[in-house]
């Protein structure tokens, strides 16, 4: 027997010695990553502009994958010509391109540069710029001359365009081995081009090898890409025949599949239209920035504060691990090169939430084990909350993911970097509570000073929830339906809102164009409205902006009226500054809004099927009921409080029900693990048992995610303010229905139910014919 006890206490402490080298490896490869690479801030927090293109067929040409990828190049030559730094340019789908512009306030100057045709002309060289002698060349009208720089920057004087992009049918790049040519450009002209590439090299041809006038400019967008001289062996006069011409010179692969690509390019135009653009001052992102960090700050503050005065000694490791948590988020946003945008750096904070979770479920199953053991040990209790805690946690944060892979997969711009960030954060934390945590908890309940006060540790007490629920014992679902029919009453109330109120749907989903200001003077909505009105912008929205700020929002607003409106606001707020513009073209709007009715759809779709699987069908039904109950809540609230319904607040209800399922899966779990246990009970006494053994971690979990959404409600910007109010209204709700909604409705939908008053202690239950459950029960068995 001793033997056996040595066995198991080398396993245990080899056990604990691998989960401490992971987390070493953990953070310590986390904290390299963090002090040597960057993470890449979105447009909302830096400042620039963002704008989505579309590419058009026309008669001539298919706007397919490759003509796109062809047009990329083009757009990525012109960004290079505004001088941007850091540009990004990605394609999306077959006919998007993503283009983020860092630094650029002027979305007018940016969208007219992206969005010309382009322009591929082919020149005949007259000569260096500024050179007198142009006795070997014909006169030329000086208005049909251009002077542009070669590859190497030398200004050449060029002939008005011989040919242009129409007359080139194509251009490949290739290896010739055996001419020794090496990589080169083979260019194919169409019949027209043909005839007209013959005259350019014929004339050039006339001069000798080395002169400037023997060369030929290929020009894409004002810009030299190329100035080949034309061949030793074509003879004056004559020029090259066949309708193919070959650019030669010291290629790599590399260079020769670029330069064909952005003659292709060229040849083959494809017409962009903007679908969406979004411009941010960078005083914005720095304001949004520093709000979002204060508010980080103080909600992490006082959600560590609340674990360490409920969980003493492990809620102050766990914090120690929450901060692992953040080290490792950040770390993992670097390292896969993602974008942290508002909504994301949102998600980063929310996610702490997530890992206060993972603890106080572990914790608060430790409480219990503590309290059910006859000889307890702080050791042995906790190691059988994590053991007893892990599927719970599991279930909870796969629902989670779910959430945010629904957001990654149909959501754009800020909501799909704050899915990435979510994902992130989720599987983070569940490092940080089942590894580093865990590590941190079983080194120190091993120490003797701790064995012989087990009560530091914070899990030799049951806690004051579970305290009093200990003493009254109340049957709440005596009367399941009651629940139902006030559940019901709600969604009613708040279905209500959405037909009286109506919906305030964001210009995401119906197209248009906001534009927000700051000016130096408060400017009264009602004033601008009727001063735009004047100014022919009827139907234009007017709404205030925090103190000095107002928004415009119309459905069609061009450049030229942008500017009109901005006047009108000026004459009314003094000095003016452009802060934000989006624009959402009709057919982006109508995909995004069909787009965020899939992935609500896919959600509750997703969420059912898991539940079904893990559970029984009737959990699962039930769990995705008062998920509904939520939705429709959470959107009559926002229409009762005449909030904007936007993609924003999409992220924010995708999360809800992340957040209301993760409520609904610890209680199952639990019911599920009290069936196992106890078939006499019915079922009412179970699921009421289930509750109030969860209702300790459901109020801690939903103190600690309140500290940050008030935080994030109360400091943050308006964004970011609406965000955290729908999650502070989603957890409120979701935390009743899943208690008593979901529980309820899985006692009406279970086929062998059996409803039964409260039995006393010590007597035989009536249904059941076996002793009653006592008020003792109420810890596991």
């Amino acid at each position: 027997m001793r033997r056996n006890m040595w066995n198991k206490r080398n396993k245990r402490q080899k056990s604990l010695r691998m989960r401490a080298l992971l987390a070493l490896a953990v953070i310590a490869g986390s904290l390299a990553i963090a002090l040597t690479t960057p993470v890449r801030l979105g447009l909302d927090l830096r400042g620039g502009t963002q704008i989505t293109l579309e590419t058009r067929s026309t008669p001539t040409a298919d706007a397919d994958g490759a003509a796109t990828d062809r047009t990329v190049e083009v757009l990525r030559g012109r960004i290079d010509a505004l001088g941007v730094a850091e540009p990004t340019l990605v394609r999306s789908g077959d006919h998007r391109i993503l283009v983020e512009l860092p630094g650029v306030s002027d979305p007018k100057k940016a969208a007219d540069v992206l969005g010309r045709t382009a322009q591929l002309t082919v020149h005949a060289v007259l000569g260096p710029a500024g050179t007198a002698d142009r006795a070997a060349s014909p006169p030329a009208d000086p208005a049909k001359e251009r002077v542009l720089p070669d590859e190497s920057g030398q200004p050449l004087r060029l002939r008005a365009a011989d040919l242009t992009g129409r007359d080139v049918e194509g251009a490949d790049a290739r290896f010739d081995q055996q001419g020794g040519a090496g990589w080169h450009v083979a260019v194919d002209f169409s019949e027209t081009g043909q005839d007209r590439w013959r005259q350019v090299t014929a004339r050039a041809a006339c001069h000798p090898a080395g002169d400037p006038q023997r060369r030929v400019a290929i020009v894409l967008d004002n810009k030299i890409i190329s100035a080949p001289q034309v061949d030793p062996s074509v003879s004056c006069g004559t020029g090259i025949l066949g309708g193919t011409t070959q650019i030669t010179g010291s290629f790599d692969d590399s260079e020769a599949r670029e330069l064909a690509l952005l003659i292709s390019g060229g040849a083959l135009p494809v017409p962009v239209e903007t679908v969406e653009q979004r411009t941010v001052g960078a005083t914005l992102g720095d304001a949004a920035i520093e709000a979002a960090a204060r508010a980080a700050v103080i909600g992490t503050a006082l959600t560590a504060l609340f674990v360490i005065a409920v969980y003493r000694l492990l809620g102050l490791l766990a914090t120690v691990a929450l901060a692992c948590y953040g080290l490792i988020s950040y770390a993992a946003l670097a390292a896969l090169g993602a974008t942290l945008t508002l909504p994301g750096l949102a998600g980063f904070v929310l996610a702490i939430g997530m890992a206060v979770d993972a603890n106080v479920l572990v914790f608060e199953r430790a409480r219990e084990e503590y309290a059910a053991r006859s000889r307890p040990s702080p050791r042995s209790a906790l190691t059988a909350g994590f053991r007893g805690a892990l599927s719970a946690i599991a279930d909870s944060n796969v629902t989670t993911l779910i959430a945010a892979g629904l957001m990654f997969a149909f959501a754009s711009g800020p909501v799909r970097g704050f899915g990435i960030t979510l994902a992130i954060g989720v599987l983070a934390s569940m490092v940080s509570a089942l590894v580093i945590s865990r590590v941190l908890a079983e080194y120190a309940v091993g120490r003797p000073a701790v064995f012989r006060r087990p009560r530091v540790t914070g899990i030799a007490s049951t806690g004051w929830v579970r305290d009093r629920l200990l003493r009254r014992d109340p049957f709440l679902l005596r009367r399941p339906r009651r629940w139902l029919a006030a559940s019901a009453a709600l969604a009613v109330l708040a279905a209500s809102g959405i037909l009286v109120r109506g919906l305030d749907f964001g210009i995401e989903f119906t197209g248009g164009r906001l534009i927000e200001y700051a000016t130096s003077t408060p400017v009264d909505p009602d004033r601008a409205r009727t001063a735009l009105t004047d100014a022919g912008f009827p139907r234009a929205v007017v709404q205030s902006s925090g103190d000095t700020g107002l928004t415009v929002r119309a459905e069609n607003l061009t450049n030229t009226d942008e500017a009109t409106v901005t006047e009108t606001v000026s004459t009314l707020g003094g000095e003016t500054k452009k802060v934000r513009d989006e624009l959402i073209g009709p057919s982006m709007g109508d995909e995004l809004r069909r787009n965020a009715l899939i992935a609500l759809s896919l959600a509750l779709g997703a969420q059912l099927l898991y539940l079904a699987v893990r559970f029984r069908w009737f959990f699962g039904t039930a769990a995705v009921a008062a998920l509904a109950h939520d939705v429709v809540i959470l959107i009559g609230a926002f229409a009762w409080l005449g909030k904007p319904i936007d993609g924003v607040f999409l992220a924010a209800l995708l999360t809800v029900i992340g957040y209301s399922v993760n409520d609904s899966v610890v209680l199952f779990d639990r019911v599920r693990e009290l069936l196992g246990r106890d078939r006499a009970t019915p079922l009412p006494r179970l699921t009421n048992r289930a509750i109030l053994q969860t209702l300790p971690r459901t109020v801690n979990t939903g103190m600690g995610a309140a500290f940050i959404l008030t935080a994030l409600a109360v400091l943050a910007d308006d964004t970011l303010a609406d965000f955290a109010l729908a999650l502070l209204i989603g957890l409120a709700v979701g935390t009743y229905s899943s208690v008593f909604t979901a529980a309820s409705l899985t006692i009406e939908l279970h086929p062998h139910r059996k409803v039964s008053r409260p039995p006393r202690s010590g007597r035989r239950h009536p249904s059941s014919g076996k002793n009653a459950v006592s008020t003792s029960d109420a810890a596991p068995r």
